[in-house]
């Protein structure tokens, strides 16, 4: 008996981890499609490229790299940089291949620094820089921005811009839902609610509405190099690119202390270096096949949070059958049927748990009028940012506008600068000591 729910809890498990990495990643390559306006050929090609190797990068990370149960996938802040470098095209003077081949070099490039820091060991160097507390300014910054994304996928918006009532309160209610598994169900029901979330919203949701356009990639090929343009010397593209790749390092940081403190497991620096190593080779993949930048999702731990369920065996098997999805393009059709809102509703509770961490993340700090600066200064910022148009940046040099519009960037370089210029040990902050 003990073996047969052993089987069963790791069976509802891996299903668990592959709705969840499927409805990270999926809107990921659409988006980026139509935003460099590929064919629906190249988009399908995209998408099925992106599920293998998102689900090869989260096995070989579990298997080699930092070896937790963290999703491996596309980053959220430099897919956010991606759009805004697409719709900055007319600006700047160039066609979207011209911008996509800088971002293409930007990505090669960072992937080159990324292993030179491995190699060197520079792994430490990068640690200090990101400190803890820039580490807990990170997590506010991911957890306002994926609630922000999650909230807005949540409203169901028509063609003609207004509100489509039915489906949008259909998306509250499964988020309802959802929570009241996770509060009141009991502890099987809770592990699983995500799960429970999905299918049943799925299954409703269809028989409610209407069938929505779906992507095909029956005729879809794979591995399309350098669909977004080919690598140019755009330096403007290139050094924002860049940029916002070496902060996209804070990722393994971030998700690494995060999950070894959840789950009471030391990590060494051995997986920080393997976890390095392993996302400077899915940073160069990205850039020849037209995908995201590479990071672990540090917002795993809020799904981790949710399910309570810590083993890493669940999660290799979710991330291979990631790749099947990829590899079988009838399995791709079928789960791009799931619909978006119910997707974002159920991830929208699953991150309320990453507010939980980012909290924790400041147990060992106390604050006065004058430390609040700290952490006030680039969270409030950045969300700030966040939230006004990138229109109102129009007057600024345009290549600096995809960065100076971006609130996750500037917050997390704020605070570094903050931590960099003033030692905050010996004069305002006093820092409680955590075993």
């Amino acid at each position: 008996m003990r073996n047969q729910s052993f089987s069963l809890t790791t069976m509802f498990a891996s299903v668990q981890w592959l709705f969840f990495i499927f409805a990270n990643i999926v809107v990921v390559p659409v988006s980026i499609g139509f935003a460099f306006e590929l064919s629906s050929a190249d988009i399908a090609s995209l998408l099925r490229t992106s599920l293998i190797v998102t689900g090869i990068a989260c096995m070989l990370q579990g298997l080699w790299g930092h070896r937790f149960p963290v999703m491996e996938g596309p980053s959220g802040v430099i897919w956010g940089m991606l759009l805004n470098l697409s719709l900055s095209a007319p600006v700047l003077g160039l066609s979207l291949s011209e911008v996509g081949g800088g971002i293409a070099t930007g990505m090669l490039l960072a992937g080159t620094v990324t292993i030179l820091l491995v190699v060197f060991n520079l792994i430490p160097f990068i640690q200090k820089v990101f400190s803890p507390m820039v580490l807990s300014v990170y997590l506010f910054l991911l957890t306002f921005q994926l609630v922000f994304v999650f909230f807005k996928g949540m409203l169901k918006v028509d063609t003609d811009g207004t509100l489509n009532l039915p489906i949008t309160l259909f998306s509250f209610c499964v988020a309802i839902f959802v929570a009241l598994l996770k509060i009141k169900g009991n502890k099987m029901i809770g592990n699983f609610s995500i799960l429970i979330g999905i299918i049943a919203g799925w299954i409703i949701y269809r028989f409610l509405f209407p069938a929505e356009q779906q992507i095909s990639t029956g005729s879809a090929h794979l591995f399309s190099l350098f669909p977004l343009g080919k690598p140019n010397l755009e330096f403007g593209i290139i050094a924002i690119t860049f940029l916002g790749c070496l902060i996209n390092l804070i990722n393994i940081i971030t998700s690494i202390n995060a999950a070894s403190k959840l789950m009471n497991e030391k990590a060494e620096m051995g997986r920080y270096r393997n976890s390095y190593l392993l996302s400077s080779l899915y940073t160069f993949a990205a850039s020849l096949f037209g995908l995201v930048s590479y990071a672990p999702f540090t917002s795993s731990i809020g799904f981790l949070e949710s399910t309570q369920i810590f083993k890493i065996r669940p999660f290799i098997i979710g991330g291979a059958l990631i790749s099947l999805l990829g590899i079988i393009p009838y399995f791709s059709l079928l789960l791009a049927t799931l619909p978006i809102s119910v997707g974002n509703a159920v991830l929208f509770v699953a991150y309320l748990q990453l507010f939980g961490t980012s909290l924790k993340s400041l147990g060992g700090y106390s604050f006065n009028s004058i430390t609040i600066y700290r952490i006030a200064a680039p969270v409030l910022i950045g969300v700030c940012l966040m939230t006004v148009g990138t229109e109102l940046f129009r007057d600024f040099p345009a290549v600096l506008q995809p960065l100076i519009s971006n609130g996750f960037i500037m917050g997390v370089l704020i605070s570094i600068f903050l931590e960099s210029v003033i030692n905050w040990d010996t004069t305002v902050v006093e820092k409680k000591s955590v075993e």
